[in-house]
């Protein structure tokens, strides 16, 4: 059985990305407490086809 715990897995896709018209994506996997965040995150975060940190926001 899965633990029951308020600690999940969540992805961050790049928003400056597709406006960009480069192919690919940028996308990274971390954990997020649902307590403490209930809200989507949204990091700066390096995106390495664009060469610069850039916003990633929480995607479903």
């Amino acid at each position: 059985m899965a633990k029951k715990g308020n600690r999940i897995q969540v992805i961050l896709e790049c928003t400056e990305h597709k406006t960009s018209g480069m192919p690919g994506t940028s996308r990274y996997i971390t954990t997020k407490n649902r307590k403490n965040t209930p809200d989507r995150m949204e990091i700066k975060k390096y995106n390495p086809i664009l060469r610069r940190y850039t916003t990633h926001k929480e995607i479903k």
